[in-house]
């Protein structure tokens, strides 16, 4: 796959990110893509390893070393149809997926994997920017009706693959606006929400009809569903945060991720918050509890508020910076992870 003595010739090279002082100032995205050609030459770094790992570390089953082919031989048409077969929205996970993918690249074990994310991200976007990304109307209709519980990525893939072999299918959401995680818990600094946008009109060209505002068991009964519709799936999020019974946990500026985050969120999308439920960190000493990916948003969040300190606690021991490949390859390993938010200022313990 890609040019044979490529990835000999080519070093790696990634997408960057503006300067934080640029970026703090606003929460749009921050990422400088590749050139089309810098992409190719990305591409060409794809070894014919025999065994592509990458396939084991991808959990939508990505047919990698194809794409990062056609990329590499300037398919660009052919490789956004090989993409989309195992992948509804690429552009989401182009933008947010952690790419357990590059960590199982047999060129990992060099430290120089290939870079999968950024060649995915810029075949979709591409694919985009041409006007090949087109809603896909079936022929033929089954009669049957399919509503689908949730509009995060898995309810929404969901929802569209059934729509696309003939169902008709209605998603209902809770929230006044479709997209779950996707919309209220990544950070439009991550990934805006013109790209939702432009995947739900998509879809509604394909059929699918979205209900937002409709809690189930709440505002519409589950009865109406069971009488409605031939199947019904459950694709809700597990939105229950985990709490702590600690001492102090009463007290007054004590927030879970989910109440902080989304309200930036609604911010960004022009609603205005009430100024007796809203939280903001400007000015405060931030103490963010969870090292993952939520706790890495709130870091860049406050950070854009206008923090006078930020501080990020962390249950388990400090991890290696670096994991040892023999022991870990090709599985994703456990290592200091440092993200895009805490370059921007935090201290870590």
């Amino acid at each position: 796959m890609g040019k044979p003595t490529g990835f000999m010739e080519i070093s790696r090279q990634d997408r960057r990110y503006k300067l934080v002082a640029d970026r703090l100032q606003h929460y749009q995205e921050f990422v400088v893509p590749l050139t089309e050609e810098e992409v190719s030459r990305q591409g060409a770094r794809c070894m014919d390893c025999g065994i592509p790992y990458c396939h084991q570390g991808c959990p939508v089953n990505n047919i990698i070393p194809d794409w990062n082919d056609l990329v590499y031989q300037g398919n660009w048409r052919e490789a956004i149809e090989v993409l989309h077969s195992t992948n509804n929205f690429p552009e989401f996970t182009g933008r947010i997926c952690p790419a357990p993918c590059e960590a199982a690249c047999t060129l990992n074990l060099t430290d120089e994997p290939v870079t999968i994310k950024t060649i995915e991200c810029s075949i979709i976007d591409k694919a985009w920017e041409m006007g090949w990304v087109k809603p896909l109307i079936p022929q033929h209709r089954t009669g049957k009706k399919v509503a689908v519980v949730g509009s995060g990525p898995a309810g929404l893939a969901c929802a569209q693959q059934l729509a696309r072999v003939g169902h008709s299918v209605v998603v209902y959401e809770k929230a006044d606006r479709i997209g779950g995680l996707l919309r209220y818990g990544i950070p439009d600094f991550k990934m805006e929400k013109h790209l939702i946008d432009r995947r739900i009109a998509q879809m509604q060209a394909e059929g699918v009809v979205f209900r937002p505002n409709s809690h189930i068991g709440r505002d519409v009964p589950v009865q109406k569903l069971l009488d409605n519709y031939d199947a019904v799936i459950l694709a809700g999020g597990a939105e229950k945060p985990r709490d702590l019974n600690v001492p102090g946990r009463e007290l007054n500026g004590v927030h879970f991720a989910m109440e902080f985050l989304p309200q930036q969120n609604r911010r960004v999308a022009g609603d205005t918050l009430s100024d007796d439920t809203s939280i903001w960190a400007t000015g405060k000493h931030v103490i963010v509890i969870g090292g993952g990916d939520t706790g890495s948003d709130c870091i860049g969040t406050s950070a854009r508020h206008g923090a006078a300190s930020i501080t990020q606690l962390e249950i388990l021991p400090k991890p290696p910076e670096k994991e040892k490949k023999e022991v870990t390859w090709p599985n994703w390993p456990n290592k200091l992870r440092t993200s895009s938010s805490h370059e921007e200022g935090c201290e870590r313990f």
